[in-house]
């Protein structure tokens, strides 16, 4: 990162921004809770409430469904809406979304947490790349004639699938609500979203911004709220015709039941993960440790797809353990807002706990604390850079998604070895492998049982590129052209060709 290309926050500009987003946006238009409920957004560097934001429940998803069923009947101006100009209400979106960069990314680290540099340099830059991406496609999808036997001309047309429900985490908001809403919106689909109670902020400021872009009333709803009440509410609704979610795989089991035993409205899952990053001995060692290293600490490892099994084979376990414990022990952690800082808090107190928790186990399971294990600030929800040498398949750290800044490092021998332990896992989100020889790149990434491989890098991401998960780390696909598919029907249309009266 480049610090000095940061444009810096006033103060006032952040309290500015905090009057308009206590409320639910149905309609293109900010709502009280019809409960009246509020809840506590908080700030996770310092555990102080920034505002109340209005709860959401049953009754303002009920309110949002209707509004975007309204918007997507025939004849509304959204369905009437030529594909093009769906576009470029994207496009326009992510001008504005360009415009107010500093300002989300300020949202976005005051109720998340994460550096404002990596908020800014990083989310911010991939949001509006996503939304590009999709606005691009909105023109783009299409049927195909299909030669059927006999007088008979068949064509499909690849339509909307209705009410989307979207259901987002914390862990990188403004982000996952761009791969959320991005491909819903090019393929003419109206949303329903709920964001996550511990970070409502900024995704509420971008339903701010979808007004101003144009999108008409009822096309894009926001519901703060919690998974039980409002998410719960959208997975079993009747009307809501798809089902959109990132999180838990625990939750994941609740929203396919829930789809199930409703309408059995379409779901795409985006779960867990315990991905296994392979270090092979002739690596580039340097390479390896650094990547290594931001494969676990990347946004205070709470990164579904975190390389959080590193692998590393025996002959050069030793070194590469050394090195990784030397980096972790150099990790800036502290203020967000300072441009120095690469580690901010956790998200919030239960994550803190829970962490701290898997912490504790990891020792009295007998694997070797190397550095970190403790808070590393006595106020906010900071924990130091930790990492666990002499680590086995069998213990609970290596086995359970531990979502926070705790790397483990296990030794094997042989290729084949590595393969079978890192496939023992019910999750396949991603996986990775450093090695400078083709024949092992290409081995590993076709044996190992994950939606997505890299092969010496790891987060690489682009909106171009396909994401999701095999096994429990759940179904469907985000991002590429994959990603439309779940936003869409295929229809088949077969009409009767008359023939000439002889």
């Amino acid at each position: 990162f480049m610090p000095f290309s940061l444009p810096s926050i006033p103060a006032s500009l952040l309290n500015a921004a905090l009057l308009f987003v206590l409320q639910i946006f149905i309609n293109n238009e900010w709502h009280d809770a019809v409960s009246k409920k509020t809840f506590p957004s908080v700030n996770p560097a310092t555990g102080e409430v920034i505002c109340q934001v209005a709860e959401g429940d049953k009754a303002d998803v009920d309110k949002a469904v209707k509004a975007a069923k309204a918007a997507f009947q025939l004849g509304s101006p959204w369905r009437r809406m030529d594909a093009s100009h769906r576009g470029k209400l994207l496009n326009r979106l992510a001008d504005l979304i360009e415009r107010d960069r500093a300002y989300l990314a300020a949202l976005e680290t005051l109720d998340n947490g994460k550096p404002y540099s990596v908020a800014y340099l990083v989310d911010l830059d991939m949001v509006v790349k996503c939304l590009r991406y999709f606005a691009g496609w909105s023109d783009k999808f299409h049927g195909k004639t299909i030669p059927l036997d006999g007088d008979f001309f068949c064509y499909t047309r690849h339509e909307p699938v209705g009410v989307c429900g979207q259901i987002i985490p914390w862990n990188f908001p403004l982000l996952m609500q761009a791969w959320k809403l991005g491909p819903a919106l090019a393929t003419g689909n109206v949303v329903v979203m709920k964001v996550a109670e511990q970070t409502p902020l900024s995704a509420l400021y971008v339903a701010s911004l979808v007004k101003e872009a144009g999108f008409p009333p009822g096309v894009v709803n926001i519901i703060p709220g919690y998974g039980p009440t409002a998410g719960a509410a959208i997975s079993s609704h009747m009307e809501v015709d798809k089902v959109a979610f990132t999180g838990s795989t625990e939750v994941g089991h609740l929203i396919q039941k829930a789809a199930a035993e409703s309408n059995l409205k379409r779901v795409t899952l985006e779960l867990g993960g315990k991905s296994p990053n392979i270090i092979m001995s002739d690596a580039d060692m340097d390479w390896a440790v650094e990547q290594a290293h931001f494969a676990l600490f990347f946004n205070q490892g709470q990164c579904c797809c975190a390389g959080s099994r590193t692998y590393v084979q025996e002959d050069i376990y030793h070194e590469f353990v050394e090195r990784s414990v030397e980096r972790a022990k150099s990790r800036v952690v502290g203020n967000p807002f300072d441009f120095k800082t690469e580690q901010g808090p956790q998200v919030d107190e239960e994550q803190f706990k829970k962490i701290l928790g898997y912490i504790s186990t990891g020792k009295r399971e007998g694997a070797k604390l190397l550095c970190g294990g403790n808070p590393a600030a006595d106020k906010g929800y900071f924990i130091q850079p930790t990492v666990f040498g002499d680590v086995q398949d069998n213990m609970t750290i290596a086995r359970e998604e531990i979502f926070g800044p705790v790397m483990q490092i296990l030794k094997f021998r042989t290729i084949e070895e590595v393969v079978e332990r890192a496939n023992d896992s019910k999750y396949g989100l991603a996986a990775a492998v450093f090695t400078k020889d083709l024949d092992k790149a290409n081995y590993v990434s076709q044996a190992l049982r994950a939606g997505t491989v890299w092969v010496n890098c790891y987060d690489v991401f682009g909106a171009q590129a396909p994401f999701g998960g095999y096994k429990a780390s759940g179904n469907g696909r985000e991002l590429g052209e994959y990603g439309l598919d779940a936003y869409l029907e295929v229809k088949n249309v077969t009409i009767k060709i008359p023939q000439k009266n002889s």
